[in-house]
């Protein structure tokens, strides 16, 4: 089973999309569910962002990343913002 953890970087901070990870996002949310493929776990993780608050105020300098790891290696289990 997969796990989807969102990450929301400042494009200030990190430009690069790639080097975004838990320690430089400013915000980091688990998706509470969780998820037999990629597939469906990178496309719910999108949807999951866009229903909450975080995801429709969203600005030109943020940066989303979705990133899928196996539920038993996830150590995000709650919200952070910076």
């Amino acid at each position: 089973m997969l796990t989807a953890i969102v990450l929301i970087c400042s494009a200030a901070i990190t430009p690069d999309i790639q080097a975004c990870n838990s320690d430089n996002a400013t915000a980091v949310m688990n998706v509470p569910v969780q998820f037999e493929n990629s597939e469906a776990c990178f496309m719910q993780g999108q949807a999951y962002i866009a229903t909450t608050s975080i995801g429709q105020g969203l600005g030109d300098n943020d940066l989303v990343k979705i990133v899928c790891t196996r539920s038993e290696t996830t150590s995000v289990t709650r919200l952070r913002i910076k």
